[in-house]
């Protein structure tokens, strides 16, 4: 059984964690951990916890950086759409530039091949059109 102590410390993870999340896109922390605690109790606090608060969360890359090269990873990876197009609204966001945003996936191009920056101009556009602007 964890101790007082024990718990709150993963309740501060848990909130900054979705604290987070919220930055990408608001309501995302209370809407991804209800979700995923529908599967499994303790499966929220594999993304809250970890995914955001310990990795995200680190110092010495901010939130924008951080978001420019998951973006790059997830292009490149081509096996991620539905998270490539949040984090992609996610990045504009927190302040990168839709031109910014598109020069990252034309980069993959050369990184990842042609195959992976098209999905990534897909995934591209459906943020875009998501956020209320032009995907064409």
């Amino acid at each position: 059984m964890a101790k007082y102590s024990e718990t709150v410390v993963l309740e501060d993870k848990t909130a900054k964690g979705k604290r987070i999340m919220d930055l990408l896109e608001p309501g995302t922390g209370e809407r991804v951990t209800g979700r995923l605690a529908e599967l499994d109790a303790d499966l929220p606090r594999l993304i809250t916890d970890y995914a955001f608060a310990d990795v995200v969360g680190r110092p010495g890359l901010d939130i924008r950086t951080r978001e420019m090269l998951t973006v790059a990873a997830l292009t490149a990876m081509g096996t991620a759409q539905g998270q490539l197009e949040f984090h992609m609204r996610g990045a504009l966001n927190v302040g990168v530039s839709r031109e910014e945003l598109l020069e990252v996936v034309i980069q993959m191009a050369v990184y990842a091949g042609i195959p992976a920056c098209m999905n990534g101009i897909t995934a591209y556009r459906a943020a875009l059109s998501a956020r209320g602007g032009s995907g064409q």
